[in-house]
């Protein structure tokens, strides 16, 4: 899973450096409105806004470029190898790892081999081409197109995301890093598919979902005309179906913004001139396609509040409906207070905490949400 630092959310505060301002301006309502608001903000067309960055399509081959900055191993080896999501073990040494050669560039597909793992890397469509027929400017959008193993490319091929039983060694199914591929578990939050889905590592589902989350919205206008895929539903506002909103949601909870996420983000920004909008601001998920979650999420949602915020004092108010554990984080991630409060009404005295922004994680049986907080 993530390092302390990959707070839920925290790029909310730690990202305001690299986002424009008045980026975000127009994004002001909810539900599927913000999508399409979103997409404004993000798409190549000038649609008037006050502050307009339009995206900028590099080409396929200009991938390769963005991958330069945006997809080097800084994070786990640190050595500037191809950060690879289908090879990449975050807890030990990678069985492979591919280089990016400027004068000689040997680790690219040169059009052969790929029969197995480590021989070379491509460029991976998270949301296949077969969806949209290959045109641009999908084709060549970094914010969802990623260096990738040759090899576990193919055989995901177009294969939905989803959630694979447990697969022993030496099953061709499983690859060197933990991926996999199998039926789908027909079961929990994935339950409502059975048929055959790739499975990433823990460590980049979130990642994967919020490809998924900017794909729907970049693309809002086009995507109710493209072919048929597992994952969505045909309309341009919901798009997904409901099994594989679940599991990207799922997946977007449980594995929280990486400082990798932020600045691949920025990086392409830089290349594309426009921005992943659930990496910057993840809360939009949970806005957007509100009327999917569970009454019970939403009521935890709703139900939860702090205040005052922004504390001037020492002492936070937490009103809650049932027990709950509050754990403050800074925006670098560092834990810096941890309790339970027992009553609908808490009161925590921070008088411990400098001045300055942080991140509260408050939990209960009924899952986890985060709030920022900032003292005076």
């Amino acid at each position: 899973m993530k390092h302390a630092y990959l707070l839920f959310l925290l790029i909310t505060a730690f990202g305001f450096a690299q986002i424009p301002a008045g980026y975000y301006n127009y994004a002001t309502g909810t539900g599927y409105a913000l999508k399409t608001q979103l997409k404004k903000i993000i798409d190549d067309q000038d649609d008037m806004l006050t502050t307009e960055y339009q995206s900028v399509d590099n080409g396929y081959g200009g991938l390769y470029t963005t991958y330069e900055t945006s997809d080097k191993d800084l994070y786990f080896e640190n050595n500037g190898t191809v950060l690879d999501m289908y090879s990449e073990n975050p807890s030990g040494a990678d069985s492979y790892e591919y280089t990016y050669e400027i004068e000689s560039p040997d680790d690219r597909d040169s059009g052969t081999g790929g029969n197995a793992e480590g021989q070379f890397y491509n460029r991976e469509h998270i949301i296949p081409q077969s969806v949209f027929n290959g045109n641009t400017p999908m084709h060549s959008d970094a914010h969802f197109v990623v260096p990738s193993d040759k090899y576990v490319n193919g055989q995901r091929g177009s294969l939905p995301f989803g959630v694979v039983p447990a697969l022993t060694s030496g099953d061709p199914n499983l690859y060197s890093n933990g991926s996999k591929r199998g039926n789908n578990i027909n079961s929990g939050y994935s339950a409502g598919y059975t048929g055959m889905v790739f499975e990433p590592i823990d460590e980049f589902k979130g990642d994967i979902a919020r490809m998924h989350f900017y794909f729907a919205t970049r693309y809002e206008d086009l995507i109710s005309g493209f072919g048929s895929y597992a994952m969505f539903n045909g309309t341009s506002n919901q798009v997904f179906n409901t099994t594989f909103f679940n599991i990207l949601y799922q997946w977007h909870t449980q594995d929280p913004v990486s400082q990798r996420e932020i600045d691949r983000n920025n990086a392409i920004f830089a290349r594309q001139s426009n921005r992943n909008p659930f990496i910057d601001h993840p809360e939009y998920v949970s806005s957007i396609w509100n009327n999917l979650l569970s009454v019970k999420e939403n009521s935890l949602l709703n139900d939860i509040t702090i205040y005052p915020n922004p504390l001037k004092g020492d002492y936070l108010n937490i009103n809650s409906s049932e027990k709950l554990s509050v754990e403050i984080y800074t925006v670098l991630g560092q834990s810096v207070f941890k309790t339970q409060t027992h009553n609908k009404l808490g009161k925590i005295n921070l008088s411990t905490l400098k001045k300055g922004l942080y991140i509260v994680k408050l939990s209960t049986k009924k899952g986890s949400i985060t709030k920022k907080l900032v003292k005076q």
